[in-house]
């Protein structure tokens, strides 16, 4: 290139512009798990929001299988869901282990997020615009953590009876469930939602993310359903801890 060319960046704006719609104002700083670094990137749902804007009829399929000591997600973005398995757009595989650092992180999870994200990027759903504001080390990234606290389980008092017979003794309380336990328990419930029929809150994650804030934010016939699709949009949004 002769020294006085410029590169026009104006140009990488228009790939996958969705008229009215800047992502801009969505990124966020991410900290890189290994070296501390700190970049702008663009969260997990936003890509997602911003790909079915784009494509309407669009789907991210995601498989996940169980490796020696983590879980290996690949993920694939297709423009139609109607488009055959090899036609993607582009596709993305990612391994996640448990973090020391953040022990209420669902690997599984970690690792299916991270897979989606990169494929989005690698479809052109990132900061392209800002040619310089992401690269793909292969270093973790903090793509996906959960800040969920669980109250502990109080102690029982002790009773004492002073005469015989003895009272046997209470039942053991039932055990509190794991921050990871309750998010797969909240994706596993039922979509209630007539066109998502048969489908999981889980699966609109990938299926319909706007549906499943809907849910978190407006249903009002299912406390349950209502505060499990809370937790998935927290688990999912709430990514620099």
């Amino acid at each position: 290139m002769n020294q006085d060319q410029t590169v026009d960046t104006s140009v990488l704006e228009q790939i996958n512009a969705v008229e009215g719609f800047d992502p801009r104002p969505f990124a966020v700083d991410y900290t890189d798990l290994g070296t501390g670094q700190t970049r702008k990137r663009l969260p997990v749902m936003i890509q997602m929001a911003w790909f079915r804007l784009r494509y309407p009829e669009g789907k991210i399929s995601v498989e996940v299988t169980q490796g020696h000591d983590c879980f290996v997600a690949k993920a694939r973005v297709y423009p139609n869901y109607r488009d055959p398995v090899e036609c993607y757009l582009a596709e993305a595989t990612a391994s996640r282990g448990r973090c020391q650092d953040k022990p209420s992180v669902s690997p599984r999870e970690w690792a299916q997020t991270a897979a989606v994200g990169i494929a989005l990027r690698n479809a052109g759903f990132g900061l392209q615009f800002s040619a310089a504001g992401e690269d793909f080390s292969s270093t973790a990234p903090d793509e996906f953590t959960m800040d969920l606290v669980t109250d502990p389980v109080p102690e029982e008092s002790a009773h004492t009876r002073p005469a015989a017979p003895v009272a046997p003794p209470p039942p053991p309380a039932p055990r509190e469930l794991t921050p990871e336990e309750k998010l797969e328990a909240a994706m596993r419930l039922p979509c209630p939602i007539k066109k998502f029929s048969g489908k999981t809150l889980g699966d609109l994650v990938s299926l319909d993310p706007k549906s499943l804030v809907w849910l978190a934010n407006k249903y009002t016939h299912s406390e349950e359903i209502s505060a499990a699709a809370k937790l998935i949009c927290e688990s999912a949004l709430n990514e620099c801890a």
